[in-house]
């Protein structure tokens, strides 16, 4: 059978808590309404047992909160597929060619080793500039090489995700989606931001989440460790801790919060180290953004 005649296999894991069911419908539903893909769907309770869910997708019930990352992984192990796709619960897909138009992309350029489409608010609220993960932010239909992604749906070949070693689990929350990419990178392929495909996902301030500047702060100081070679590691710390001062000037109580999430970056253990190749850091300097902020 001709290569273009195989069925386009995706596993897809989607993350929830329970705390979003009309969310989790919406974004299953949409799913289930993708065209001309064979899909291996489960949903992935952390620290809850997922219900209700229709007949085409499989549910796995951690028994505890794992964290974003882990729950992730641990959803991988359970689908097939030639491709992953992962989606948050309170994000959706308007267009049910959605996925097959993203592997269509994967498959005209073999260097995009992982691909994150537009974000947009599906009630019409205005989407928050740091949904397009690149310094210049510049339009958001417009299509880049970037260096992070926004984690709530991104599809990747399953061998790509396989040679990353999937999601930082000791992250929890907060930045996977930066060591994601930078391992992408490290595979001679490139970390697209597709800006002709769109997902949705209400605009939600993260400052929500109780540990939201502990845990910024320590992961950044984690992603160096874990990633970057020694000479580079104070330059990426370094910068993200001067930005932080500037943006953190007149909240005092925020300020405090994120340098003890910085003290306990370099106090505690981040896991694996695999710093990035040193022609991925000249490969990433070329495109635009080196490896330090």
């Amino acid at each position: 059978m001709p290569a273009q005649n195989l069925p386009v296999t995706i596993g897809v894991v989607v993350l929830t808590q329970g705390r979003r069911p009309d969310d989790l419908e919406r974004g299953i539903r949409s799913l289930l309404a993708q065209q001309d893909v064979q899909l291996d769907i489960v949903c992935v309770g952390n620290g809850w047992q997922p219900v209700g869910l229709p007949d085409e997708v499989a549910a796995l019930a951690l028994p505890e909160n794992l964290g974003i990352p882990a729950g992730r992984n641990r959803g991988v192990a359970q689908v097939t597929g030639d491709y992953l796709f992962f989606l948050d619960d309170d994000a959706s897909l308007p267009d049910p060619r959605f996925l097959i138009d993203a592997v269509a992309v994967l498959r005209a350029d073999p260097s995009i080793g992982l691909l994150q489409p537009r974000v947009v608010d599906p009630t019409g609220l205005t989407a928050p500039r740091r949904w397009i993960p690149r310094i210049r932010k510049g339009e958001a239909t417009a299509s880049s090489a970037v260096f992070s992604v926004w984690e709530g749906a991104v599809l990747l070949p399953r061998p790509v995700f396989d040679a990353t070693g999937g999601w930082a689990e000791p992250f929890f929350y907060a930045h996977e989606g930066i060591e994601l990419a930078w391992r992408v990178w490290d595979q001679g392929l490139r970390t697209w931001y597709a800006g002709n495909l769109e997902a949705n996902h209400p605009v939600i301030l993260p400052t929500r989440h109780a540990d939201f500047y502990r845990l910024n702060a320590r992961n950044r100081v984690w992603i160096a460790r874990r990633n970057l070679p020694v000479p580079l590691m104070p330059l990426y710390v370094g910068s993200w801790t001067a930005i932080q001062l500037l943006r953190g000037a007149r909240n005092p109580a925020a300020l405090k919060a994120w340098f003890a999430g910085w003290w306990e970056g370099w106090t505690t253990d981040p896991g694996e180290r695999r710093p990035l190749k040193a022609r991925t850091v000249w490969r990433m300097t070329r495109a635009g953004r080196p490896p330090v902020i």
